[in-house]
């Protein structure tokens, strides 16, 4: 009866009868009760739902017997491989159990595993798998989740005893003849080989044992993984001999696996997912090895020849079809070729090489000489390897951003639609490693690139890809050479593109030539500026591909146009030797002919661009003749509708009508953009009748959406008549914010707008109204400062209210109306302040509460405006004879809110702007400015000493309830520290940023924006750095009035 209870597995165990068995079975009992307790044993040992009942009976005995029965059970061959994933989720937990408990209350942990691994080759199969996941916990994704304590504390406790877990490794790979347990054991050691001493690795026969694996093939790659580990380790010179033997024996073993004369690309593209995984592991180990210790391999002949063998390896890994794999490549190409340079820069100029480091070096001759010709030998030692480096940065070359053609996968030429990040950052990263090898060798670079162009020419090495790598290639490197070679070079390019392009058939091919020699072009603004005639052929050309309808090519065109008369517009505006007048004025003659086939918005860039050439003329006259000569299509049209408009307003309803209007605005704008202040006269001719325009189109949209409902703002034409409005207000904007500061200006086109503009925001639905007439008047006041004082109760009125209505019901409607409405308070906080003093109270509550409304806001740029506006109004309010009022009734409120959202997590890109707010709070307090108390005298029944006292105290008691977790102690401590620090801002700023990553709300997250203010002054440092090196910053990117003299 008892047998059968036992075997009957659908309900939990009788945990006690199992224990009576058991012991039965080890001797109480009699022999046939032995013999009966074994038959049990076996049957519950072969029932394959057993393992089921072995958490529960492991839970429930005492019995040492029936605990071993029970671990037994789920520790034979076959249950372990059909229960993997349920073995994988008891790991996991026992090494979570272990975080806490270890080595404190379970001290024996590790000889315990490491004496049950040696009992059966499963259970040491699994005890690896253990000692793996215990090691990825500590090492590797702790950080957040344990005190840095208990971290240090782990970490000792497996260093301490790691000597066990070594031997028994050692143990595995001599004396296991199982592929699964050797394989866990790698595994094991490739998570533990980055963090144990380093005498495990080299003073034990660890190298040895993991080198003479390397060749058979079912361990290659998780050994291949082990040696990387150990090649990236750099701890000193202390064990540079076991390196150099150790690459030694690689290198030799490598080459008996995969010759050098492999074919990568091919083995790559039709390997098997292991073979794929060891070429990938083999570029690992190289850039490791490399990285930490090639100068252990420029020591002798020997190690020279396995060094340059290895590169050689390295660089035909790096023509793999595979992004990985060439990330990986590229990645040190880059920084070798980086350190190759910078040795190489300071031997150039060597007062630098002794001023590195802020101090004058007495240069003696003697030293001087031998470390120059030490790094003469190293240039030399690399200078092979460089050139086949340069090829394959040429064949490679990622496409730069300004590039708009591109293949598709059916092989066709078409438009880009969407920018590819990745490919971006790569072009960045070959961009500067492709620098670094012309600044070393700027003959080679250039002999590489006019032979690979010839071979274009001759058509034996024609192909759209190799093309475009080339000439992305040859933009890429511009600002890098010396002005004499550059100009030789580029002749050849520019002549040997222009011929390419009249000798090659099909309008695919002219395409992809058309948009190389854009690009080109495009990139060397010195010398076009240099070359009239290469300038003038250039331009004519793109007028040319202007009239090319392939995707693509006039969106490039028009973009090229603009790039190069930005760095070069002078040239147009003068006489040039041989020409009879500038060649602007040629080309406003031939204007309608150049832009008949473009499209709207490219008409507009092309508008943009000869605007720019226009405002480089010193000549009032000859400027103003121009403008209007450019002009004069569009105004031509504007005056056909006005006229039209004054017998039938009618007429301006029409949808083409309205289409033509909104052009003409847009084309006025791009005009604007590059005049500026030089626009006055063409605005002036159009503005009044703009502003009838504006006013009859916001009615008829009122109308709409009066009669049609909530969805009449969605349909097309009211859409349209919208995007009227918009551009008129984006028009006046762009001309008052580019236009130099003159009061006239202001004085002219403010008061008409005051209400066709301003009065009709007001009138208008909450859904008819355009969020650019805040953008248009923060524009205005930033532009006209005080000027503006009188207008600013105007503003109020028109569009302060009615706005906050539309913005507060929520965080999510209207968004473009918040961040404008935030710039334009800010923009009256700043330069028209007496306006908000004049508020009434209750006034002046809505504009409080509305920045901590935007600050509040999880949208940063509304939140960063809302931080900035009150940081301005806070240093404003202290400097008025309000503050003591002012601060009485907020102080309290901006701290409690400037704490709730320092420390709710969704706000830490406010982190710099809160630290200073709170700086700001805590010194006004020190400062003795606020002779009135902050407390409510009604309500806190204590009278405090002072103001410092009382803000002490209730700081404490908010941080107290708000973060329940914290003793009082670590609290008062906190604000005490605040006190004392509020003086120096860094350390200020420090001891938030502690307070923050220990209350453990942020402990487990990613704070990387705690720092960004550390990031951003890195990031400025690297851009002066990059300056000092020929063609790193490229010479587009330079913010120059670029002098063509």
């Amino acid at each position: 009866m008892a047998a059968e209870k036992l075997r009957d597995l659908s309900q939990p165990m009788d945990v006690g009868l199992l224990d009576a068995t058991v012991a039965a079975f080890y001797g109480t009992g009699s022999k046939e009760e032995r013999t009966a307790a074994d038959h049990i044993l076996r049957d519950l040992q072969n029932n394959p739902d057993m393992w089921l009942q072995v958490v529960h009976i492991l839970s429930s005995t005492q019995n040492l017997n029936t605990k071993f029965f029970a671990l037994q059970l789920s520790s034979d061959e076959t249950s372990f491989r059909r229960e993997r994933l349920y073995v994988n989720k008891l790991n996991i937990i026992l090494v979570q159990i272990l975080k806490h408990e270890w080595p404190a209350r379970w001290r024996s942990f590790i000889p315990d595993l490491v004496a049950a691994a040696r009992t059966s080759e499963t259970i040491c199969e699994n005890c690896m798998a253990i000692l793996k996941l215990l090691s990825e916990e500590v090492f590797d994704f702790s950080r957040g989740e344990m005190t840095q304590q208990k971290i240090k504390e782990l970490k000792q406790s497996l260093n301490s005893e790691f000597q066990l877990i070594h031997e028994l490794c050692l143990y595995v790979l001599s004396a296991s003849q199982r592929a699964e347990l050797i394989r866990a054991t790698l595994a094991t050691l490739h998570a533990f080989l980055s963090w144990i001493p380093l005498g495990y690795i080299f003073e034990s026969p660890l190298l040895e044992t993991l080198l003479k694996f390397f060749p058979v093939p079912a361990y290659r790659n998780l050994t291949l993984q082990c040696l990387t580990e150990v090649a990236a380790l750099s701890f000193g010179d202390f064990y540079n001999m076991q390196y150099g033997k150790m690459y030694t024996i690689f290198m030799v073993q490598l080459q008996n696996i995969l010759p050098s004369n492999t074919n990568f690309v091919e083995a790559y593209a039709n390997g098997t997912s292991e073979e794929q995984a060891f070429i990938q592991n083999l570029a690992l180990f190289f850039t490791s090895f490399y990285k930490s210790h090639i100068r252990v391999l420029e020591s002798s002949q020997e190690n020279i020849n396995l060094l340059l063998a290895g590169l050689e390896y390295l660089i035909n890994i790096s023509y793999v079809d595979d992004t990985e794999v060439f990330k990986v490549c590229l990645d040190y190409w880059n920084s070798l070729v980086l350190e190759l340079y910078e040795a190489h820069h300071n031997l150039d100029n060597p007062a630098g090489t002794g001023n590195m480091m802020g101090f004058q070096m007495p240069m003696l001759s003697g030293v001087s000489d031998g470390h120059g010709s030490q790094l003469m030998q190293r240039r030399q030692l690399y200078a092979l390897p460089m050139s086949k480096l340069r090829q394959l940065m040429i064949c490679r070359m990622a496409k730069p951003e300004e590039v708009l053609i591109v293949e598709d996968e059916n092989g066709n030429i078409v438009r880009e639609t969407m920018k590819d990040n990745d490919v971006l950052v790569q072009y960045k990263i070959m961009r500067e490693t492709l620098i670094y090898l012309a600044n070393l060798d700027h003959e080679d670079t250039e002999k590489q690139m006019l032979k690979k162009l010839s071979k274009q020419l001759n058509e034996d090495d024609w192909t759209w890809n190799n093309l475009n790598t080339l000439c992305w290639a040859i933009g890429s490197i511009s600002g890098s050479m010396g002005e004499e070679q550059e100009n030789r070079f580029l002749v050849m390019v520019i002549r040997d593109l222009l011929n390419l392009c009249e000798i090659t058939k099909g309008k695919d091919n002219k395409a992809v030539i058309a948009s190389n020699i854009m690009y080109v072009v495009g990139q060397y603004p010195r010398f076009l500026r240099a070359h009239w005639k290469f300038l003038k052929t250039v331009v004519n050309k793109l007028f040319e591909f202007m009239h090319e309808t392939h995707p693509g090519v006039q969106d490039m065109a028009c973009d090229t146009f603009l790039k190069i008369v930005q760095k070069c517009k002078r040239k147009f505006v003068i006489v040039q030797v041989g020409e009879n007048e500038p060649f602007v004025s040629e080309l406003l003659t031939t204007l309608p002919a150049t832009i008949a086939d473009l499209e709207p918005h490219q008409i507009h860039s092309f508008y943009e661009s000869v605007a720019h050439m226009i405002q480089a003329e010193p000549d009032p006259d000859k400027r103003t003749e121009y403008l209007q000569r450019l002009m004069e299509l569009p105004n031509q049209k504007w005056a056909e509708i006005i006229g039209q408009a004054r017998q039938s307003v009618d007429f301006l309803k029409d949808p083409d009508v309205i289409r033509a209007v909104l052009n003409i605005l847009q084309t006025n704008t791009s005009v604007a953009s590059s005049l500026g202040t030089y626009f006055l006269t063409q605005i002036t001719l159009i503005f009044l009748d703009m502003l009838n325009v504006y006013r009859m189109y916001s009615e008829l949209i009122s109308t709409g959406i009066a009669q049609g409902g909530p969805y009449a703002s969605r349909t097309s034409i009211v859409k349209l008549l919208r995007s009227v409005k918009r551009e008129t207000l984006k028009l006046i904007e762009t001309f008052l914010d580019k236009a130099e500061e003159q009061p006239h200006i202001g004085k002219q086109f403010v008061p008409p707008m005051m209400d066709p503009v301003l009065g009709d925001y007001a009138r208008n639905l909450p859904d008819a109204r355009e969020s650019e007439v805040l953008s248009l008047f923060a524009t205005i006041i930033n532009k006209y400062k005080g000027a503006m004082l009188e207008d600013v109760p105007k503003i109020f009125e028109a569009a302060f209210q009615c706005t906050l209505e539309m913005i507060t019901k929520n965080f999510e409607d209207y968004p473009e109306h918040r961040l404008k409405f935030f710039s334009l308070l800010r923009a009256i906080a700043t330069h028209c302040f007496p306006a908000l003093i004049h508020l009434s109270s209750e006034q002046l509550r809505l504009v409080m509460d509305s920045i901590i409304w935007a600050f509040r806001h999880t949208e940063r740029n509304i939140a960063e405006t809302g931080l900035n506006l009150l940081l301005e109004m806070l240093k404003n309010f202290q400097a008025s004879e309000f503050c003591n009022q002012f601060y009485r009734t907020y102080f309290l409120t901006i701290e409690q809110e400037i704490f709730a959202v320092l420390t709710d997590t969704f706000h830490k890109p406010g982190f710099k702007l809160h630290v200073l707010l709170l700086q700001h709070l805590f010194c006004l307090v020190e400062s003795g400015k606020l002779t009135e108390p902050l407390w409510d005298a009604a309500t806190v029944p204590y009278p405090y000493p002072n103001n410092t006292m009382f803000i002490r105290e209730y700081t404490i008691k908010l941080l107290s309830t708000s973060f329940p977790n914290m003793t009082a102690a670590e609290v008062t401590q906190f604000v005490n520290g605040l006190f004392e620090s509020r003086a120096d801002l860094t350390s200020f700023k420090n001891h938030l940023r502690d307070f923050l990553v220990q209350s453990k709300e942020f402990s487990a997250q990613d704070n990387k924006d705690l720092y960004a203010e550390e990031a951003a002054a890195q990031r400025e440092r690297e851009r002066q750095r990059m300056l000092s090196i020929p063609g790193l910053i490229a010479p587009n990117e330079i913010q120059d009035e670029m002098v063509d003299s």
